[in-house]
């Protein structure tokens, strides 16, 4: 069974190697900003970095989670704050969100040098804008290309000092989830920053980047995703990059005693994703490398008999926002369970209103009639 998932593992990353070139996407559906989100900037070696910030209900300063992009992540907002209703759902859980704003194609690293491909970056007005609604787009954005990329830095230093000494949040037993290469991102946190993040989950992510062909894909992924190098944030074989996969850290994991949550969807489309053909054109193929990636992680996990960990795959879902919304839904409750102070023995943390988001199957559970609500993809 683990050798057929490796095996399957392959021939998706060939697939979803192929498909961000070959497909065209809608422009993606954007809903309402959170109106209780403000700015947070912090200075850093990438510059001025925004985050966006929603308190939690009861105005505890103790329980933070830390909401990750993908790889299309813009620069003006969080994607999950873009598309979907999870950061107002977080705090009405009693939880601070914080959600890190840019670093398209950046996996959250620390990059060895600026993107370019040897030291020129291409004419972006060859290229579709960000806007132009194309899958190969964005080839026109400076980020990480002007200056080396910083995540890791940002995110356990930069701007866990400023939230501390400004907003005062606690800066330990933090949550932090992320989609696609966010969620690889997410568990890297965990495992090297234990001190600040207990919990870290993963929906939809790559957690076998040592895979047959996976480098390959994902360097056609990055270039797709704003005309990145791959080679700028990692060499090839090198210490770095190794250290970059879940698979092979999944024992930091578990020394840290991480609560993990790992989800992919089944890359079955729900019905109303039929009518999408980013869905079924990328959507479906990418889903499924990424479910050949959660299953060889899970495999690997329980190999070396950890089970702080609550899996999620539901029996439909692509790789779509519609489907990182329900996943991260059904996530809340354990989350609020293991972030911040624990809790005396037998004693759950406090629930949102009755009429508040955070329902849902719990993990492995089957999705709603008609499956989750179409989105882009990312």
């Amino acid at each position: 069974m683990r050798g057929g998932w490796a095996k399957r593992g392959l021939v998706g990353a060939a697939v979803a190697a192929l498909l961000p070139f070959g497909a065209m996407t809608t422009g993606p559906a954007t809903a309402d900003t959170n109106p209780n989100a403000f700015d947070f900037y912090v200075d850093s070696s990438m510059g001025s970095i925004k985050s966006r910030i929603v308190r939690a209900a009861d105005g505890n300063t103790d329980r933070v989670v830390y909401l990750l992009d993908g790889e299309r992540a813009q620069n003006d907002y969080n994607g999950w704050e873009i598309h979907t209703s999870i950061p107002a759902a977080l705090a009405k859980f009693n939880i601070n969100v914080v959600m890190p704003v840019g670093g398209e194609s950046s996996f959250y690293q620390d990059w060895d040098a600026p993107s370019s491909f040897g030291g020129v970056n291409p004419d972006a007005s060859l290229f579709p804008s960000r806007d132009s609604g194309s899958a190969v787009a964005g080839w026109d954005e400076t980020s990480g290309k002007s200056y080396t990329y910083q995540w890791e830095t940002f995110l356990t230093q930069n701007l866990r000092d400023a939230l501390r000494d400004r907003l005062g949040f606690s800066d330990s037993r933090n949550g932090i989830f992320g989609l696609s290469s966010g969620g690889s991102a997410a568990l890297l946190m965990a495992a090297y920053h234990p001190d600040q993040f207990n919990y870290a989950g993963s929906l939809s992510g790559y957690l076998y980047m040592s895979a047959p062909g996976m480098r390959d894909a994902l360097r056609l992924a990055l270039l797709a995703a704003g005309g990145y190098n791959i080679d700028s944030m990692a060499a090839a074989g090198s210490a770095k990059w190794q250290r970059m996969d879940p698979y092979g850290f999944a024992q930091k994991l578990i020394g840290n005693n991480t609560r993990l949550y790992i989800a992919a969807g089944s890359a079955v489309p729900a019905q109303q994703d039929l009518s999408s053909a980013d869905a079924v054109i990328q959507g479906m193929p990418l889903e499924g490398i990424a479910l050949a990636n959660t299953k060889a992680f899970q495999a690997r996990l329980q190999d070396l008999g950890y089970d702080n960990v609550s899996y999620d795959f539901p029996s439909i879902g692509v790789h779509n926002w519609g489907n990182w919304e329900q996943v991260a839904n059904r996530m809340l409750p354990d989350i609020a369970q293991h972030i911040g102070k624990p809790l005396p023995p037998g004693v759950q943390p406090a629930q949102p209103p009755a009429d508040g988001p955070g329902g849902g199957q719990p993990p492995n559970g089957e999705q709603p009639a008609g499956g989750p609500a179409p989105g882009p993809q990312n």
